[in-house]
């Protein structure tokens, strides 16, 4: 991005929502197309590697050009925090609509996912990795196995379904006028809940979620951090995903 004393935000963002002006649209663009290439770079090694870079971007595009149409600059949000997600969601909207994941790997997370909601539950502890193969008997190396082929199902965002049986999507339980108020009321309840999961985490996996999401770093960037490989890392956040998941499986349940 050029530096803020090149180019009066403020002033082009007037310009283009106020008047439509193409040369501040472009201006704009120019100013902030590198946040497609950090989100790509990013969720890139979590994804199949199916999928490539420029597919991801052109996905990642459509979210960017879409944000930067609809982003209320006088509400004195950032838009870099508001295209992040219109990006991201616009990746995985992309990946759904293609349908490249394999029905099998759907079912096998939905698996693991249940083993680590229903072992955590009956434990009240982190559970090992040979309990959840166990669970699913399967042997460690074919658990693992599943665990590499399930990862890339594991880039959060507003615009990813809350579950994998659910088509709702957080976005547009946000959206709906009708749940903006049950939204609000647990909103804070959820933050508190994942907060204490993400505290209750192994410690490495803890670490990983921390330097993912608090931190911004990518799977490449965080092994060599952590002096581990990145399949290592990859799967460590995997599980960390796995055990949230439960975690507000379990919390819902109790609920509803």
């Amino acid at each position: 991005m050029q530096s803020q004393q090149e180019v009066n935000i403020e002033h082009l963002w007037e310009q283009w929502r106020h008047d439509e002006n193409l040369e501040a649209y472009h201006q704009l663009v120019n100013y902030y197309i590198g946040i497609v290439d950090q989100i790509v770079l990013k969720m890139q090694p979590s994804i199949s590697d199916q999928v490539t870079y420029d597919e991801l971007r052109s996905h990642g595009m459509i979210g960017f050009l879409d944000a930067l149409k609809k982003f209320d600059y006088q509400k004195g949000y950032q838009f870099e925090t508001y295209a992040s997600l219109r990006i991201r969601g616009s990746i995985l909207d992309g990946l759904r609509q293609t349908d490249w994941i394999p029905r099998s790997i759907r079912e096998k997370a939905k698996k693991i996912q249940r083993a680590y909601q229903e072992l955590e539950q009956k434990y009240l502890r982190s559970v090992t990795d040979k309990e959840v193969s166990e669970y699913l008997h399967l042997s460690l190396e074919a658990f693992y196995q599943q665990l590499k082929e399930t990862s890339f199902l594991h880039c959060l965002s507003l615009d990813e379904p809350i579950d994998f049986e659910q088509e709702t999507t957080r976005a547009t339980r946000l959206e709906d006028p009708r749940q903006n108020l049950d939204a609000k009321i647990s909103r804070e309840f959820v933050r508190d809940v994942l907060a204490k999961s993400i505290d209750r985490l192994p410690e490495k996996e803890k670490l990983v979620i921390t330097l993912y999401y608090y931190e911004e770093l990518n799977i490449t960037e965080i092994s060599e951090i952590l002096g581990l490989s990145p399949s290592r890392i990859s799967q460590l956040h995997t599980k960390a995903i796995y055990r949230l998941r439960g975690s507000l499986g379990r919390m819902k349940n109790q609920l509803f």
